[in-house]
């Protein structure tokens, strides 16, 4: 069953809007060297937020993607990944190896940062069987969910604006079990606060695709607003929902999310007036070279930001609803970083993104790295 995005928000919301060119060009490669350090809030320190537990050395789970994009896991522990650019689905062995290519979806559309995106596995998978995707087609960006075993996938949640930049696409079931859908602004400020319209938002959906029961406005699928680019989804172990965006010029983001909250773009990008109240200011920023943030996890008591243009690895202590001084790992020892993502055995998967045309590939990318 396709949702309309106009149909759903229509009836209860104002729709409508134009938008503006963006200014900022795509993120791309930068030098290895910090060029500034990252904004925590007053008060917050690494003592207050614990300890990041050392990285250790990565072993190779998989060598030789294209563009490794969404990664979720199968009940036995072995991964699913999305290839950006080629629209397919493969699986890879818990332990590390050679994947094999077991889903196609049909009509993505790989043109700038578009393509074949989030992807998550239905928390009732032994039951339903169920995985969705997040993509780009001719027309706009959606989300769809398949059976490995073959049929035409089924459009959940469609009729999102597209555009070469800012397609957003992290997808991820939440420990309540809804769906919670990263978009962005596809280039058009205006849509981000504009709550007729589901860009530059984050969504919660049920797994059919409908606006999830408890949203702060009844019948609306939108959770929060004022988003520009939103890459990256966890929860920590209390529930509370941390996301990551990429900022234009000047400060990539990590918010905590609150139902209902608005955070500023594009009226503020990274921490500012927050005009009495009405947005919601950041935790955490970064300049844009030192990071442009496009996934997320949470182990233990540590969020992991991988980051492309900054090209490594940031853990930011978290203590309660507070976060610590962010420290920076691998910085330019395996290029752009697209995906941080949390496996079954506790254990952080990271992707790269050297093939993704904006990235200076090496032997064997793109690649999965597992921390232990």
């Amino acid at each position: 069953m396709r949702v309309g995005v106009v149909a759903v928000l229509s009836a209860v919301l104002v729709a409508g809007c134009s938008g503006e060119p963006d200014s900022r060009a795509p993120e791309s490669a930068a030098p290895a060297a910090p060029s500034g350090a990252p904004s925590v809030p007053a008060g917050a320190s690494s003592a207050a937020a614990g300890r990041v537990p050392d990285l250790g050395s990565p072993q190779e789970i998989a060598t030789g993607l294209n563009v490794p994009w969404g990664v979720a896991f199968l009940p036995g522990g072995d991964a699913l990944v999305a290839e950006r650019g080629t629209g397919r689905i493969v699986q890879i062995p818990a332990g590390g190896g050679a994947g094999r290519q077991v889903f196609q979806v049909p009509e993505v559309a790989a043109q700038g940062e578009g393509g074949l995106l989030g992807l998550a596995v239905s928390p009732n998978y032994a039951q339903d069987r169920y995985v969705y995707a997040y993509f780009t087609s001719s027309s706009d960006n959606r989300v769809v969910r398949f059976r490995l075993t073959g049929g035409t996938p089924e459009v959940v949640f469609g009729g999102l604006t597209k555009a070469s930049i800012h397609n957003g696409g992290r997808i991820a079931f939440g420990p309540d079990g809804q769906l919670y859908v990263g978009t962005g602004d596809a280039g058009q400020r205006s849509l981000a606060q504009d709550p007729g319209r589901p860009n530059g938002k984050i969504l919660r959906l049920t797994p059919d695709g409908k606006p999830a029961p408890g949203n702060p406005t009844p019948g609306s699928p939108v959770y929060s607003l004022g988003h520009r680019n939103v890459q990256g989804l966890a929860w920590d172990s209390a529930g509370r929902l941390w996301a990551i965006e990429f900022g234009q010029d000047t400060f990539d983001e990590v918010n905590l999310i609150k139902p209902g909250a608005n955070y500023g773009w594009p009226t503020v990008e990274g921490k500012g007036d927050t005009q009495g109240g009405k947005f919601t200011n950041p935790l955490v920023t970064w300049p844009t070279d030192d990071a442009s943030p496009s996934g997320a996890a949470i182990i233990g008591d540590t969020l992991y930001v991988a980051g492309l243009r900054g090209e490594r690895l940031w853990t930011v202590p978290l203590s309660g609803e507070r976060t610590g001084t962010p420290k920076a790992e691998l910085t330019g020892r395996y290029g752009r970083l697209r995906t941080a993502v949390a496996a079954p055995d506790g254990s952080l998967w990271v992707t790269t993104s050297n093939r993704d045309g904006r990235g200076e590939p090496k032997t064997g990318d793109d690649r999965i790295l597992r921390f232990a």
